[in-house]
């Protein structure tokens, strides 16, 4: 079967019905749980919180987060 070829709602179904088989229904939930769509553009918005941070300040930032350990 060419997953290419299956629009989502069939990929979804499948999808669900090899969680439920492989976890059970229980665990299947449990596993959706997990995950949210969310909402914004992460893009965007990470953008904007490292706008004024270059890989320098972000390596020392790394290198302190880690001495503090």
């Amino acid at each position: 079967m060419s997953v290419e070829k299956l629009n989502p709602s069939t990929i979804r179904k499948l999808g669900l019905e090899a969680l439920a088989k492989a976890l059970g229904p229980l665990g299947m939930v449990r596993f959706l749980q997990q995950f949210e769509t969310g909402v914004g553009d992460y893009t965007k918005e990470r953008a904007l919180w490292l706008k004024d941070m270059d890989v320098k300040t972000i390596v020392e930032e790394i290198k302190n987060q880690r001495k503090k350990k």
